[in-house]
């Protein structure tokens, strides 16, 4: 493998490595959540993902400096322009923000609140959602900005770990298919809607 071989190596791993939140972001940002598609069989292989990203980044850099030596004493060739370290290091810090894209992600989310406030309790319910498909804080991001999309949506609270959404909204504004239709336009699937009595 040549040093331009490992560098796209490295860097298609790094993006696949975080392809489930990279495209429901750009969908998002975008507004066109509706045509994101989930890529969450991608999370069990991110640390495999991770791992050739390194490798190949390193492996890059290996032959890189292996090139600059020069045992005949001849007169090196000009580098191209994918030889020079400069291009070499942009693309170790391009697949290093690849790598870590899903920790900093949430904060590209724009805040879409459109609280509803309701003047008789008797209206408000509250369900849980059970979504599959969630990875990593920036898909809750995700859901959570897209139900907050709907009229009469009072509260949304998204757990990626429990796989569920806490939804309590106006009902004679919104219901529970237009609310599993905005979880599913994240690409998420919604496996079950259960409304939960006051709890309180």
């Amino acid at each position: 493998m040549k040093e331009k071989g490992a560098i796209t190596t490295g860097l298609i791993a790094a993006i696949a490595a975080s392809s489930c939140c990279i495209p429901p972001l750009i969908a998002a940002l975008a507004g066109v959540g509706g045509i994101s598609s989930s890529f969450s069989w991608v999370e069990p292989l991110r640390p495999y993902l991770i791992g050739l990203a390194i490798f190949a980044i390193s492996y890059a850099w290996f032959v890189h400096f292996k090139s600059k030596k020069d045992d005949c004493g001849c007169k090196s060739e000009q580098p191209k322009w994918y030889q020079t370290k400069v291009f070499l290091l942009g693309m170790t810090l391009f697949a290093g923000l690849s790598i870590s894209f899903p920790y900093f992600s949430t904060s590209f989310f724009p805040e879409n609140a459109k609280i509803s406030l309701v003047k008789n309790s008797e209206y408000i319910e509250k369900v849980e959602v059970s979504i599959k498909g969630m990875t990593c804080q920036a898909c809750q991001k995700h859901v959570d900005y897209s139900v907050k999309e709907l009229v009469g949506i009072i509260d949304v609270q998204t757990s990626y770990e429990n796989g569920n959404s806490i939804i309590q909204f106006d009902k004679t504004k919104t219901n529970h298919k237009e609310i599993s239709k905005a979880v599913q336009s994240t690409g998420y699937t919604v496996h079950e809607i259960k409304k939960i009595e006051n709890d309180e």
